[in-house]
């Protein structure tokens, strides 16, 4: 079926605009947590895993981070082991940790890793587990002074060893990252995909964290996206308290990202078909940009 002149035209105009990206962003490394709706929904499943290989194609380098909780959470009620959630996290006992080491480092991974193979990329499935690449320690979370919670196996990365992101970056394979990582106790922790992406990013001096959300990006007061800000200005939202409650932990990985080196952290609607394409190759982008720049 051929198109009209009207269609044509169009996708000539967008094939223009991504023009000076691609040249931009050629050899550079794009860290994506790849999460929500996108991941749970077939078609955005597949339409972001097009993405990531035309990425691969065009000369980026993308480094894929998942997470898995809807997953995670369907195996737990069908083995009717109850979840309990603190500040938006999972408590992981030995018993929980067994499910998510198996969703997420196992059926949820090679799932991505399929879908990439499928749309005509190579992708590697990894876990933080494999050759050391990240290193966890227990997280201590102090509701204050005199209380401190107990999350049981959830981790917080204590380093990243990028070797084996960096040999496969020289090549043609993708990395596909499970967030779960090796303590020096010998346990296994879980940990939470933004922060185990932003960490990556960090050491890899990426020049994109791309974190894909169920919500169209930061909000304003009156519902609109913010984007465009500066690390300075999203010091003064949170300081503020305009920004606050489930989306804060997930701005707080971002703005460390870029205080850290990483040139920009981008707050994205995972629902919307192709969105890291739309913030890569567009001028007008979708969602929230975060960089250094004033």
């Amino acid at each position: 079926m051929s198109l009209n002149r009207d269609d044509a035209t169009q996708v000539a105009r967008v094939l223009t605009e991504s023009l000076p990206y691609i040249q931009r962003f050629t050899g550079r490394t794009i860290v994506i947590k790849f999460g929500g709706n996108a991941m749970v929904d077939p078609q955005l499943f597949e339409s972001f895993a097009r993405d990531v290989v035309l990425m691969k194609l065009v000369g980026m380098n993308p480094v894929i981070v998942h997470g898995g909780g809807p997953q995670i959470g369907q195996l737990l009620d069908r083995l009717e082991i109850q979840s309990e959630f603190i500040e938006g996290m999972r408590v992981t006992d030995e018993p929980t940790m067994d499910v998510v080491e198996m969703v997420l480092g196992a059926s949820v991974n090679k799932e991505i890793v399929d879908s990439i193979h499928r749309n005509g990329g190579r992708a590697v499935g990894l876990t933080g587990k494999d050759g050391e690449l990240l290193k966890a320690k227990k997280l201590q979370l102090s509701v204050d002074l005199e209380n401190q919670r107990d999350m049981g196996q959830v981790g917080e990365v204590t380093s990243v060893d990028i070797r084996v992101l960096q040999m496969l970056g020289d090549s043609d394979f993708i990395p596909v990252i499970a967030p779960i990582a090796g303590g020096g106790d010998g346990k296994t922790y879980n940990i939470n995909a933004d922060l185990v992406a932003g960490k990556i990013a960090e050491v890899l001096s990426a020049e994109k964290l791309m974190l894909l959300t169920n919500v169209a990006g930061l909000l304003d007061g009156e519902g609109e996206v913010l984007t465009g800000l500066s690390t300075d200005e999203v010091d003064r939202l949170i300081a503020n308290g305009v920004i606050s409650g489930g989306m804060l932990p997930k701005i707080r990985c971002a703005l460390s990202a870029v205080k850290q080196g990483v040139v920009s952290a981008h707050i994205i609607d995972g629902r919307v078909p192709h969105a890291a394409l739309l913030e890569i190759f567009t001028d007008e982008g979708i969602g929230t940009l975060i960089s250094n720049n004033r």
